[in-house]
């Protein structure tokens, strides 16, 4: 490791020692903040209008259809005309679809139907932020300060994950027209310092727009068998592991909380992904990434086992909690084995790619609880989710042995 190196690994705040990047992550943050806001005030509305959880699944669904269908163009874009522009704009749709929301719920014409249609425009938004603002982070740091500012850009959306929910739920309980005034003021600040942030350095995509152009994404995991095995691996273990969606139907008829109980649900993943994700900023992984990565991929789906089966508040927000640190050194070593690996002029197609899988984890996997709940119940769905998580956990280090016996978090750009 060279001096350059050994300094930006010792200095815990080395990427905040770019201004670029710290509007960057003010911008992450505060656009974060407002989504748990929005997802925790939607939650409780829906679930309060329907007593269904089916519609909780549907609500996932329907965002993360627009990341799927617009897989060719959500990259492309953020290769071609600039990620700093893709972002603030994709920010700047979030901001009316919030509005949209507090429109409804000001005049009392918040249903389904009209919901799914603001929600639907929220994954479009969602579909070009993704890939633009993964993308973006690699053009504002060095080379070696990137596991830096992966851990914080990673806390980022950890801090608002713990803050944003009880804030949710406290100011849903209060009035949902607060919560969603204020998620409208932070998806606005967050598009303002997103303009904000000097344009980047990037290998502008200047080929003429072809199929092959559009699809050098798939082409370009397809063949990284490394980046293949860690994409898909998150897709599948969350796919199956996945419970936020029943979080509500844990708070109101298992675990018998309100509002602010579930906001405290909500934010417990992160509190246990954010210390987790402040640990590693001073201690990044330097050897046997791959071995840790799976193993604390199966040690998520034991804990969601020990949620799922869970009755008593404080140890279903302990098990969340250690789910949240589980998950969150899998995600570092994910994305900068990702970021790392990948050619900057490809790097937004990829990442489009990702945010696919990302999204299908996260959006269909909500819909996998919310369909299996309303089938055999909630406590079976997380029980049986987790199960599949230990077993694709073991499955990868079997099927993908280069990710296994990854050794450091060094790529090759």
């Amino acid at each position: 490791m060279s001096l350059p190196e050994m300094t930006a690994a010792q200095d815990r705040y080395a990427a905040f020692r770019h201004p670029s990047f710290t509007l960057y992550w003010l911008a992450r943050f505060f656009g974060s903040f407002a989504i748990q806001i929005i997802s925790v005030s939607v939650g409780w509305q829906i679930y309060d209008l329907t007593r269904d959880p089916f519609y909780l699944g549907i609500v996932g669904l329907i965002q993360f259809a627009p990341s799927l269908l617009l897989v060719l163009i959500t990259g492309a874009a953020s290769d071609r005309f600039g990620r700093r522009l893709i972002m603030g704009l994709s920010l700047g749709v979030e901001v009316i679809c919030a509005a949209m929301l507090l429109v409804l719920t000001m005049t009392h014409t918040f249903t389904p139907g009209l919901v799914f249609l603001i929600l639907a425009g929220f994954g479009v938004g969602r579909a070009f932020l993704g890939p633009a603002s993964a993308s973006l982070v690699v053009n504002l740091v060095p080379a070696e300060t990137f596991s830096n500012a992966v851990s914080w850009n990673s806390s980022a959306w950890q801090i608002a994950t713990i803050v944003g929910p009880v804030a949710g739920g406290l100011l849903y309980g209060a009035s949902p027209v607060a919560a969603y005034s204020i998620a409208s003021v932070m998806l606005a600040v967050a598009t303002v310092c997103t303009f904000s942030i000097p344009k980047p350095a990037q290998h502008t995509l200047s080929e003429k727009r072809s199929l092959q152009t559009l699809t050098a994404g798939f082409r370009y995991i397809w063949r990284e068998k490394v980046v293949l095995g860690a994409i898909s691996l998150d897709l599948f273990a969350v796919l199956l592991g996945g419970a936020v969606a029943l979080l509500p139907v844990y708070a109101r008829d298992i675990l018998q909380l309100g509002p602010w109980g579930l906001g405290m649900l909500r934010a417990a993943p992160g509190i246990g992904a954010i210390l987790t994700a402040i640990w590693l900023t001073g201690h990044p992984i330097r050897d046997h990434a791959g071995l840790i990565m799976f193993a604390f991929v199966a040690l998520f789906g034991l804990l969601t086992i020990m949620f799922g089966v869970s009755d008593i508040a404080w140890l279903s927000i302990v098990a969340l909690a250690l789910m949240g640190a589980a998950d969150m050194v899998s995600v570092y070593i994910r994305e900068t084995l990702l970021q790392l690996w990948t050619p900057d002029h490809v790097r937004g197609r990829v990442n489009a790619v990702n945010m696919v899988f990302v999204g299908a984890s996260n959006e269909l996997g909500e819909f996998r609880a919310g369909i299996m709940a309303s089938l055999i119940g909630a406590v079976p769905a997380v029980v049986f989710g987790g199960l599949g998580t230990v077993a694709v956990a073991g499955l990868w280090a079997w099927w993908f042995p280069q990710l296994r016996k990854a050794r450091n978090l060094q790529g090759r750009t």
